[in-house]
């Protein structure tokens, strides 16, 4: 028999209640739970250091912010990944920036020994980050939420904040504009 406490209160682990007196407990295992994957999704958005300093930022503004988590309205790892995805957004221009100068400014050198491979991978990697570069924000969160952190379109609109129809809606309109080469032009 678990008590409300080892549980996580009495919406369970995904749902804990966070307005005990030792958030300090509760955040210890929220952070062992989720920090590893929510760092794996922040590597692939904004590298490694970014995305360690995020995930740090992370769980001090849930920390700080415990109070406005209603486990009735969304699993705590969506309002993390919300939390998180907010968070990184003031990276999101410098991203873009990056994209667009990767998909357009960086040429395809011919070395002696560079294998057909390599250039292939090169020449995709810059179409990807053109086409990454764009969709709009709230497009590129819908779709990277959903391929790197493996969120469902329940997930996804919980850790956003929209309704699941916006997700949907995001991500047909995300992969029409994908299958067009991601130009907008």
């Amino acid at each position: 028999m678990t008590d409300s406490h080892s549980s996580g209160g009495p919406f369970g682990r995904d749902r804990p209640d966070l307005s005990g007196p030792d958030p300090g407990l509760v955040f210890g295992r929220l952070f062992d739970s989720h920090a590893a994957a929510l760092r794996y999704y922040l590597v692939r958005r904004v590298g490694e250091t970014a995305a360690d300093d995020l995930v740090s930022e992370t769980f001090l503004v849930a920390l700080n912010q415990r109070h406005r988590y209603d486990p009735a309205r969304a699993a705590v790892r969506s309002w993390l990944y919300g939390i998180a995805t907010n968070l990184m957004r003031r990276h999101v221009r410098d991203e873009v920036r990056e994209l667009k100068a990767y998909s357009a400014d960086i040429p395809v050198v011919s070395h002696a020994g560079r294998v057909a491979e390599q250039v292939d991978a090169q020449t995709k990697a810059r179409q990807l980050a053109g086409a990454l570069a764009a969709l709009s924000p709230g497009d590129r969160d819908v779709l990277l939420l959903t391929a790197w952190a493996g969120f469902d379109t329940t997930e996804v609109a919980e850790a956003l904040d929209i309704p699941v129809g916006t997700v949907r809606s995001r991500m047909h309109r995300v992969r029409k504009q994908l299958r067009k080469g991601g130009s907008h032009d």
